[in-house]
C-alpha cells in the first residue's frame, strides 16, 4: 500500500509514476477522500474536546449539589452528534482504505517503460539452445508414452488443469522439489517452513492478492478462507503486525507448497498439458530485509534461481518486466523463462520481485532502525522454482530419440535414476 502521506504531499509525482503502469490512474478521488476524512477527524476531535469540557462542568455542578437540565440536554445532544459523526468517520475510513488497497505499487525508477509484455526488456538471451537431432515431442506426449502423468484421470477427478502424476512421474516431481529445497537450504541462510494452504482474507490483503484479484483465488465462503496461490502469502504474514529488531533482519524464509489458481482471466490460453494448471507445486522464497539492501537482495534472489536452472541443464533467458506488465504489488520484477523445444516456446518458471514497503505497510510489518525509529521492512519473493513448467521443459529438453529421458546429473541422487524409460 502506498503511504497516504506520500500521495498527499506529492500527488503529481506519484500519479506520474503510476501512470507508467496504467495511463488511466488518477489520484484525485483518493486525495479528496483523504481531505474529507481529515476534516471530519478535526471536527470530531473538537467536539470530543467540548464533550470532555462539558462533562467536567457537570461534575463540578453535581459536587456543588446543583442541577441544570439545559446543560444535561446540551451534553446529550452533543453526544448524539459525536456518535453520528463517528459512524460517518468509520465509513469514510473504510472507503479511503479500499481505494488505497486497490492502488498498485509505484514502479522503481529503473523499471523499463512499456505497456505490455511485448515491451519487456531481454536482459540475457540463451546463446545456444541444446541441439536435438530429431523432431522433439511435447511433454504431453512424452508423459503419456512413459506413463508419467494421467491427464484424463486428473480431469475425471477434479476437472481440467489438475494433472495426476503417477509412478516415475510422481517420483520425478518429488525429486525436483527435494532437490530445490536442499539447494536453497545448503547454499543460503533460509529457514524452512511448511505452511497452511488456507488463509484468512487479511493475509491475502497483506500480499496484494485481495481485494483486487478475488476472482483468481479459490474462496471457501462457508469458512471465509482462501486457498493460497503461493506460499508467499502465509510466509509474509508470519510477521504481520509485528515489530522486528534491527538484529532480526534480514530474514530468509522458504516453503514448498501446493498452489491453487483459478486462472479466471486466462480461459482457453495454454490449456494443454502442464503449461497452465489450477494446482501445482512450488518452492517459494521470501525475504524480510532492510530498505537499504533490498535491491542487492533482489539480485541475489534472481541469481539463486539461475543457478538451479544451470544445474538442471535447461536453456533459459532473463526478462525484466516493463512498467505495464509489472505485477500489482511489485516495484521491480525479473522473470526467468526456460525453452521448451517440443512446445517451441519460452515458459516462465520463476518471478523474482522486490515489493519495497508495499506489502509491509498493508501487513504492518515494521522494524526498529539504527536510531530506534520504527520503519517498514522491505519484502521480496521469488520462485525457486515452480515445478509444472520445469517438469515440462526437463522432459522436452532431455528427451532422447528412443523416447527415454536423460536425468541431469545434479538431480540423479534425488531420483535414484540416470534416465527414465
Amino acid at each position: 500500500m502506498i503511504d497516504i502521506k506520500n500521495i498527499r504531499e506529492q500527488q503529481s509525482s506519484v500519479e506520474e509514476s503510476l501512470r507508467k503502469r496504467d495511463k488511466s490512474i488518477s489520484l484525485d478521488g483518493i486525495v479528496s477522500a483523504d481531505l474529507s476524512l481529515r476534516e471530519l477527524t478535526k471536527k470530531l476531535n473538537d467536539l470530543q474536546s467540548d464533550q470532555n469540557q462539558q462533562s467536567k462542568e457537570i461534575g463540578i455542578l453535581k459536587s456543588q449539589g446543583k442541577t441544570d437540565d439545559s446543560v444535561f440536554a446540551k451534553l446529550k445532544e452533543l453526544s448524539n452528534t459525536i456518535k453520528t459523526l463517528e459512524a460517518e468517520h468509520r465509513i469514510k475510513s473504510k472507503e479511503l482504505k479500499s481505494m488505497l488497497l486497490n492502488l498498485p505499487n509505484i514502479p522503481h525508477i529503473s523499471v523499463p517503460p512499456g505497456e505490455s509484455e511485448k515491451d519487456n526488456a531481454l536482459l540475457k538471451d540463451c546463446e545456444s539452445k541444446k541441439e536435438i537431432n530429431f523432431t522433439p515431442k511435447s511433454h504431453v506426449d512424452i508423459a503419456q508414452d512413459l506413463n508419467l502423468i494421467d491427464f484424463e484421470a486428473g480431469a475425471k477427478i477434479s476437472g481440467a488443469g489438475f494433472p495426476l502424476y503417477k509412478g516415475k512421474g510422481a517420483l520425478l516431481e518429488r525429486a525436483l522439489l527435494n532437490f530445490m529445497i536442499d539447494f536453497h537450504l545448503k547454499n543460503y541462510n533460509y529457514t524452512e517452513f511448511f505452511t497452511p494452504f488456507l488463509v484468512k482474507p487479511n493475509s491475502a490483503i497483506t500480499t496484494g492478492q485481495l481485494p483486487k484479484f478475488d476472482e483468481d483465488m479459490y474462496h471457501i465462503e462457508k469458512d471465509e478462507l482462501y486457498l493460497i496461490p503461493t506460499a508467499e502469502v502465509p510466509l509474509t504474514n508470519i510477521h504481520k503486525d509485528e515489530i522486528l529488531e534491527l538484529s532480526d533482519i534480514p530474514k530468509y524464509y522458504l516453503a514448498n507448497s501446493a498452489c491453487f489458481r483459478r486462472e479466471a482471466g486466462s480461459y482457453g490460453k495454454d490449456t494443454r498439458g502442464l503449461l497452465r494448471v489450477h494446482q501445482f507445486n512450488k518452492v517459494e522464497l521470501v525475504k524480510f530485509v532492510h530498505p537499504d539492501s533490498s535491491y542487492e537482495e533482489l539480485e541475489s534472489l534472481k541469481n539463486q534461481a539461475i543457478k538451479l536452472l544451470d544445474l538442471l541443464e535447461l536453456d533459459y533467458r532473463i526478462i525484466e518486466l516493463c512498467t505495464g506488465d509489472l505485477g500489482f504489488s511489485a516495484a521491480k520484477c525479473f522473470d526467468l523463462e526456460v525453452w521448451a523445444p517440443g512446445e517451441e516456446k519460452w515458459l516462465e518458471v520463476s518471478s523474482c520481485s522486490n515489493f519495497e514497503d508495499f506489502q509491509s505497510r498493508r501487513g504492518n510489518i515494521r522494524f526498529r532502525d539504527e536510531s530506534g525509529k520504527l520503519d517498514y521492512v522491505h519484502t521480496l519473493n521469488g520462485s525457486g522454482l515452480a515445478t509444472p513448467r520445469i517438469f515440462a521443459a526437463l522432459l522436452e529438453t532431455h528427451q532422447n530419440q528412443d523416447g527415454s529421458i536423460t536425468i541431469p546429473v545434479a538431480l540423479q541422487p534425488y531420483l535414484g535414476l540416470a534416465e527414465i524409460r
